[in-house]
């Protein structure tokens, strides 16, 4: 049975997950800034596979507290899906230059610390994994035009990843970065294409068929690999 960590399961693509992973007969160890207004999450916390656990991903003393309470436990699968739009300023007339650092802060610059942080727990799984959920907005093969922010946090995220890929393929762990689809969240809007069920059932299945052939690479929630 994998143990699955999940931040940003309160909402959206975060919570998505949590609850496939759990039909999917996981253990999930659900995270979110505060636990006690996650209703929706609470909501779950009937199932004995599920713990729930504050984490401020953008705070290294949360992250701290957090890896001492899964001291010595194995992690399989490590889901880095906590992220921010960047505000609602975005434009090179008029940019908040405040939100731009805190994407940076929270979707790249997090997912890498808590990555490093929780390595012991992922070196006692037999297939462990790190999974980000990135975007294809951040994709330097993509010319499209706006969220300055936002894509450059994703695109930052990527060559992380791939670079830490490179890093950590040695040591048999997987690390890929994944694009979720245009989803119906708060951030993704209610045109959206994809409901969270159809991008959550995709992205497990994806990540639950991953091998270390596959390390290293950027992969739509249909399993199709992308260009960076």
């Amino acid at each position: 049975m994998n143990t699955v960590v999940i931040t940003g399961a309160n909402r959206g693509i975060g919570l998505g997950l949590t609850k496939q992973f759990l039909h999917n007969h996981a253990r999930v160890i659900a995270t979110c800034r505060n636990p006690i207004e996650a209703k929706e999450l609470q909501a779950l916390s009937d199932n004995t596979k599920l713990s729930i656990y504050p984490l401020i991903v953008n705070d290294a003393q949360s992250i701290a507290r957090f890896s001492e309470e899964l001291d010595g436990r194995p992690i399989d699968i490590l889901i880095n899906n906590a992220g921010v739009i960047g505000g609602p300023r975005q434009s090179l007339q008029d940019m908040d230059y405040e939100a731009w650092s805190e994407a940076f802060e929270i979707n790249t610059i997090a997912p890498f610390r808590l990555s490093a942080t929780l390595l012991d727990n992922l070196h006692l799984s037999k297939q462990p994994r790190i999974i980000n959920v990135s975007s294809q907005m951040g994709a330097l093969s993509s010319t499209s035009t706006g969220h300055h922010a936002y894509r450059s946090s994703k695109a930052a995220l990527n060559k992380v990843m791939q670079v830490l890929a490179i890093e950590l393929d040695p040591q048999g762990i997987i690390v890929c970065n994944v694009h979720p689809g245009w989803v119906q969240t708060d951030m993704g809007g209610v045109n959206a294409q994809l409901t969270v069920q159809e991008s959550a059932a995709g992205l497990c299945n994806l990540i639950d068929s991953l091998t270390m052939q596959q390390t290293g690479k950027f992969f739509s929630w249909e399993g199709e690999e992308l260009a960076w």
